[in-house]
């Protein structure tokens, strides 16, 4: 009997570590997944662009040279496939674009909640299983807002709530819960939540946030979508078509 308990933490465990396996498979995180590699491709697309134009333009100069001045001989060929490997080694030891930036003010409305996606897909795999399905939840947000919050000025009231939400105080209450050792994640602060509860708990709020913050941005076009209804059917429902005109 002394055993049961243990035996019962054991099972709760086992299942917590096939819920988070699952959850790493579900359709709203591949979908972050496809958005998080789509931003590296282009990431290294921009970097092998400017590769090729060097040494394009490398290139172009040593042919221009030949043909003005004359054959550069075996030792110019020689510097030239010189020029061209230093090239690529300095292109690939480059720093590239960091997978989290620092938020600035000077941000776009798009960079704000594309930067956000990155984290949190970057950070997901860290977080315990609770925490991670309501990442999920908050990722499959991202795009609609993404494209909404695009079409506003960054100093719009709507959007400067976004910006900070978004911005700073999401990614700032995961980067707070990785700072606090996975020791001390049990223990209770003053309102009897644990470390893990308080960041699930902050992760609900935040996604509260952003369905009202979504339902905001879409209400025009939903009052719009509503208001040309309401015409239709008065117009060719109620007059008995388009011939009762």
């Amino acid at each position: 009997m002394a055993r049961t308990p243990r035996r019962v933490e054991d099972t709760l465990a086992r299942f917590d570590e096939i819920s988070a396996r699952l959850d790493g498979h579900a359709p709203s995180t591949r979908a972050a997944a496809r958005r998080h590699y789509g931003r590296s491709a282009r990431s290294l697309g921009k970097r092998v662009g400017a590769m090729t134009a060097a040494i394009g333009a490398l290139i172009v100069a040593t042919i221009g040279f030949g043909w003005i001045v004359g054959p550069i001989g075996i030792g110019g060929l020689f510097l030239v496939a010189l020029a061209i490997i230093f090239i690529l080694i300095f292109m690939s030891v480059w720093p590239g674009e960091k997978a989290e930036k620092p938020y600035t003010q000077d941000m776009s409305n798009r960079q704000v909640v594309s930067r956000l996606d990155s984290i949190l897909h970057l950070k997901r795999p860290a977080l315990p299983s609770p925490a991670g399905r309501r990442v999920d939840a908050i990722s499959a947000q991202l795009p609609l807002l993404e494209s909404r919050l695009g079409e506003l000025d960054a100093l719009d009231p709507l959007a400067q709530d976004a910006r900070r939400l978004m911005g700073q105080h999401l990614p700032e209450l995961i980067e707070r819960y990785e700072r606090v050792p996975p020791a001390y994640r049990q223990q209770r602060d003053g309102e009897g939540l644990t470390v893990d509860e308080r960041l699930v708990a902050g992760l609900d709020a935040a996604k509260t946030a952003l369905d009202d913050l979504g339902a905001r941005l879409t209400r025009g076009d939903l009052d719009a979508f509503e208001t040309q209804g309401r015409f239709i059917e008065s117009r060719y429902k109620d007059d008995g078509g388009v011939g009762g005109q």
